[in-house]
């Protein structure tokens, strides 16, 4: 992997970015020889995956052009739980450096694999990440997503020291030792999930520190989906610039994908990950610009390659130009998944747009939870939602002048009516990672 020297310009482009200005020419020959040695390294190496390229008639051999990918079969997370713990991996354990899980609904979590290769990827996408979102040797980041099996802290931690940045480790959690070393250390750049940063405004606010004061200019934000109207809130709150980035355990972690300085869609880093848009119904191909299915397939991955892997997650791809110069594609953000869907009286609803609705609002903080219910077989839905404490303490009236400015505008986002219930600052718990949006009753008692 580039590195930078210790006599390289700060601030200066770092080497490690060049592979974002690549001629789509030589980018394309890069994606199809990297394509060609990873299907075969998974053909020869991983069962599942052999047996359904042969009930397709298909070889590594069958791939000549990129477009050959579409011939692929799909991988999904379900091949993942059912060859729990190791039976995906392309590469014997001797090989394995690294393993990392994530959390699992049905008992068993979803087991990752590296070998020193993959870490040195790794570390290299983040270290293009960080690039993107204006970070540089320097720059001194706190690390707030969580480290152990949970792939976010080590990522983000060996990209920024790639990068030539200082790490504070601090990991998630004990928000009020956050925000002194933030303003002790001279923290310039913050990882966490966006849900955990709105928090920190909040507990700052409540320790008499103004987050606006802090020399932090940047947050690097993911692992869960966030809108505009929410980025909108932090970078007026906090004064500092909100990135956007975007990756998932089963790829490699956080490292797929990331906003730059022009915040107009994430760079995917496609020399490593190949992506495409599919109809989430039928699996067909779609055209750049087209909303649909991110599929990704990994091109560098040794321990545990994925081939064609559907993320659920709904975004399209951007062939345009970005006024930051870089010529990889970029994708719009994610701002729903197409697994976090759920049906109201026919209606498909999904929680960002709840969540667009809602900031959208003024009076109302980005705290909010949707609960669902079943009353005599019917599906309920209903809003819960804070308020900031100068309406929460005001007249009745102006209580009622929120709800009904905010049942105007779920409605007319969702195209329903929907129970909605304000309460006060701070009675919805806080999260220190992904924030927990939907509770659904519907079953219970069933």
């Amino acid at each position: 992997m580039l590195t930078e020297l210790w006599n390289d310009a700060e601030g200066g482009f770092h080497p490690a970015s060049a592979p974002d200005f690549l001629p789509e020419t030589a980018l394309k020959q890069v994606q199809l020889r990297r394509l060609r040695a990873v299907v075969s390294l998974a053909y020869e190496n991983v069962a599942l995956f052999r047996a359904r390229m042969e009930e397709r008639g298909l070889t590594p051999d069958s791939i000549h052009r990129l477009e050959d990918i579409q011939q692929l079969p799909f991988t999904v997370k379900a091949d993942l739980r059912d060859t729990y713990p190791f039976g995906l991996f392309a590469t014997p354990m001797s090989d394995v450096v690294r393993l990392h899980a994530s959390s699992g609904t049905t008992g068993k979590p979803i087991v990752v694999a590296y070998t020193r290769e993959d870490v040195g990827v790794w570390s290299e996408v983040m270290a293009r990440t960080l690039a993107c979102c204006g970070l540089h040797r320097g720059d001194i980041l706190q690390n707030a997503f969580g480290y152990g099996l949970f792939t976010g802290g080590l990522g983000a931690h060996y990209g920024a020291e790639a990068l030539g940045a200082t790490v504070v480790p601090i990991s998630g959690g004990n928000s009020d030792r956050q925000i002194m070393l933030i303003r002790d250390f001279g923290v310039s750049a913050l990882c966490c999930t966006p849900s955990y940063f709105t928090y920190l405004i909040e507990r700052a606010a409540e320790l008499g520190v103004d987050m606006r004061s802090l020399p932090l200019r940047a947050g690097i934000f993911g692992a869960e989906p966030w809108t505009d109207g929410m980025r909108d809130h932090i970078e007026a709150a906090a004064g500092i610039k909100a990135y956007d980035i975007y990756g998932l355990s089963e790829i490699i972690g956080p490292g797929v994908a990331s906003e730059c300085s022009a915040q107009q869609g994430l760079h995917i880093f496609e020399d490593h990950f190949y992506p495409e848009i599919i109809d989430p119904e039928t699996g067909d191909a779609l055209p750049d610009g087209e909303e649909g299915e991110l599929v990704l397939t990994t091109l560098s991955k040794k321990a545990m390659p994925m081939i064609r892997y559907r993320t659920r997650d709904i975004t399209s791809l951007i062939s345009e130009p970005c006024e930051c110069g870089r010529t990889i594609r970029r994708m719009r953000r994610i701002g729903r998944r197409s697994d976090d869907m759920f049906i109201i009286r026919g209606v498909n609803v999904f929680p960002s747009q709840v969540e667009a609705a809602l900031l959208a609002v003024e009076g109302t903080l980005p705290h909010y939870q949707i609960i669902l219910t079943r009353d005599q077989g019917l599906d309920q839905m209903t809003v819960e939602v804070e308020v900031t404490p100068e309406v929460f303490s005001d007249k009745i009236r102006a209580l009622e002048d929120v709800r009904a400015r905010l049942a105007k505008a779920i409605e007319h986002i969702l195209g329903i009516r929907v129970g909605l219930r304000l309460v006060e600052p701070r009675s919805i718990a806080r999260s220190e990672g992904k924030a927990k949006r939907v509770i659904d009753r519907r079953n219970e008692g069933a």
